[in-house]
This record gives structure tokens, sequence and C-alpha cells, in this order.
């Protein structure tokens, strides 16, 4: 339904996932018959998680873990791990500064360029510990850093921007030609990011084997301030997965869409999934673990931008083991632990005994469901409030 902004302008309305809610069905599945397993870009993956490509989150460490956990780590080679032989010496810098030196030292610090070398050793460290690798690159670097990941290993190749785009336009740069890209690659390209139903869809039809999908909606991203750009995440997951209905029965290649930011709970991961995503990229929850590499941490990955920061570093603390932030056991009340439990019982309840199926579970509209019933939790900063 369009809705009249003013007399020169239509719009419609959007929601994020503080707007929605899943409504319970006739059905329920005992959690322990439940399957969360997805298939992304030809891995099979036991936990529909991929841990973000920011520093504060991934390195070859947590990459080891989260294969080992089910999930996937993404290598920014953009970032530390790709730039500093001392990558650790660098991340004390990040963590150790005010809130009001942060953006500084990171423009220094990301100035220095990532290095073939560092990369393939990097590769081959968590190659070694028989975990599945997965690098992601900017658009303007992908063309050179793609060959040299695939050749060190890579199982899956990100390529990911703040706005990601076939159709690009410019005077004074070579542009990354998506289909030639994908077809010289010997391993699946994931692209992002993106966020209505157009867009998903040409990426789809030019050779992307997952799309990553949201604009803005992260912890520690500015974009929506800097930019004014984005899409709440409910309404852009559902439009993008229409995008590949629609490119499926068109060609019969499903491509999976994978919903990027903007969850902290795990009832936020449950949304997203009922919204249309096949799996989740989550960023800040997964910095509280006790083995993140950003020290209590967590920064955007265009924070050390020279030129136009559009993200910030925000403290989010340490609260367990990755384990335990994965598959639990939880030790606390507010959805920030035990992702996979929290996910087999929502879908247990929702009647859901698979993600596909998850994907068709009634979404209601909710613009209380965050306060109705929650006056003392508010009032004593517990539960859902903390």
């Amino acid at each position: 339904m369009e809705y009249e902004l003013g007399r020169g302008k239509r719009t419609r309305r959007t929601y994020g996932f503080d707007e929605i809610a899943l409504a319970p069905s006739i059905i329920t599945v005992n959690p322990d018959d439940i399957d969360i397993s997805t298939n992304i870009a030809g891995l099979k993956l036991k936990l529909p998680i991929i841990a973000s490509a920011m520093d504060g989150v991934a390195s070859p460490k947590t990459a080891i873990l989260m294969s080992k956990y089910g999930g996937l780590g993404v290598l920014n080679l953009q970032g530390v791990w790709a730039k500093y032989e001392n990558a650790d010496e660098m991340l004390d810098k990040i963590s150790s500064v005010s809130k009001d030196e942060y953006v500084e030292l990171m423009q220094k610090i990301y100035l220095e360029p990532s290095k073939p070398k560092l990369i393939e050793k990097r590769l081959k460290e968590i190659k070694e510990a028989g975990a599945k690798v997965a690098v992601s690159s900017i658009p303007q670097q992908a063309m050179e850093f793609g060959p040299i990941a695939a050749k060190a290993g890579a199982d899956v190749f990100f390529i990911q921007a703040t706005v990601f785009s076939t159709k690009h336009k410019s005077s004074d740069s070579k542009m990354l030609v998506l289909p030639d890209f994908c077809k010289e690659m010997k391993i699946p390209v994931i692209v992002g990011n993106c966020a209505t139903y157009d867009v998903a869809l040409d990426l789809m039809k030019n050779g992307a084997a997952a799309v990553l999908v949201g604009i803005g909606p992260g912890a520690a991203c500015t974009s929506r301030g800097v930019l004014g750009i984005g899409v709440p995440m409910a309404t852009t997951i559902s439009d993008c997965a229409a995008a590949r209905e629609t490119h499926f029965k068109e060609t019969g290649n499903y491509v999976p869409i994978i919903g990027d930011g903007g969850m902290v709970t795990g009832g936020d991961i449950c949304k997203a999934i009922a919204c249309g995503a096949d799996a989740v990229m989550i960023g800040s929850p997964l910095a509280k673990a006790e083995e993140a590499p950003g020290r209590g941490f967590h920064w955007g990955m265009a924070t050390p931008s020279p030129i136009l920061p559009r993200g910030t570093r925000i403290k989010v603390g340490t609260i367990g083991s990755l384990k335990e932030i994965l598959l639990g056991p939880a030790r606390y009340d507010d959805g920030s632990m035990n992702f996979a439990g929290a996910l087999k019982t929502s879908m247990g309840s929702l009647g859901a005994s698979n993600i596909k199926e998850m994907q068709h579970v009634e979404v209601v509209i909710a613009p209380s469901i965050l306060t109705e019933g929650k006056v003392y939790q508010k009032a004593q900063s517990l539960g859902m409030y903390k």
C-alpha cells in the first residue's frame, strides 16, 4: 500500500524487527527433532549463523571456532589480519583509546595496505585447522584479492559494500563486472549489501551465489545517520526473499539470502528467518565472546574510512564463551546466549521442522511487542531491558 508523503512524493510503510512478532501454530514440534541446518553457496552449515567480517568479531581463531560450532566466520581482507603481522598489537591500540580518539587512530591503522602474503598465511592457518574458509573484500579490491584467496584455499568469497550495484557509473575507476568475476573465480561469490527486490534480483541474475541483505542496521554502523540510506530489516528481508523466489521460478537456481545486521538477540534471528532469510550474519552479539578479537569492543567496517567514516566503535563487553553464545547453555535471560536453542525452541512453538518451513510461519505486525506487560523489566533494567 502506498501513502502520500507530500504532494510530490509517494511512499510505503516498512517494518523493523521491533515491530513484528511470530504467531504460534496449531502444530508444535519437539525442539530435538528440528533441523536448523542450511546450505549457503554450496556450504552445508549446521548452524545458520555467519560471523561478520569485522575485526572486532572475526579473527583466524574465531573463524576456526565458528566452523567447529557449525557456522561460518568471515575474515576481512581490508582488516588488520591482512595488513599487520602483529595484528593483536593493533587491536590492543584500538581497544585502549578514548571515544574521542578512536576514529583518527583507526584511520591511521587502516591506511596500511593489505598484503597478499599475509592473506595467504591467515587462510592457511584456518584451513589447516580443518575449518571452512571465508573471506570478504570491498569491490574495489575484489579483482586483486579474489584469485589470491581462491588459490590459498578459500571456500567462498564475499564482496561487500555499504551499497552494491551491478550498474555502477564512474568516469575515473574500473568497474567490477560481476558476471565475469563470478565466472573467473573457482569458488562461489557471495555479494552485498542490498535492501530492495530489484537489486537482489539483479545480483542473482549476475552470478551471485548468495546475497547479503541489509543496509545500515548493524549496531556499529552509522550509514543511516551519515547517508540517510536503509530499509528496516523485516521488510528488506521479505522483499529480497521474494526476489529469490522469482529467480528460482524463472531459472531453477535457488540463491540464498543472508540477513546482515540489526540482530541482537535470539528472537531477532528467529524473526529474520521467518521473514525469509536462509541464514543470518551477525556482529555485535559475537563480539561479546571471550574469544572475540575486539577486547569487548565492536566497530563497523567503514569506521576507518579516511574521507567519510560510516561506523563507530561501541563497547559491548564480554559475557561468556563463543560456544555459550551460539550453542548454550545460556547464563543470561535476555536472549544474548544460546542462539541455536532459541531458534529450535521458537521453531518448535511455530510448528516449523526446518529453515524452509520457518520461512513460511505467520508474522504479525506488533508495535507493542517490546513494551507490552514489561513495565517491571523496564523499571528495574532486567530481562529485555538490560
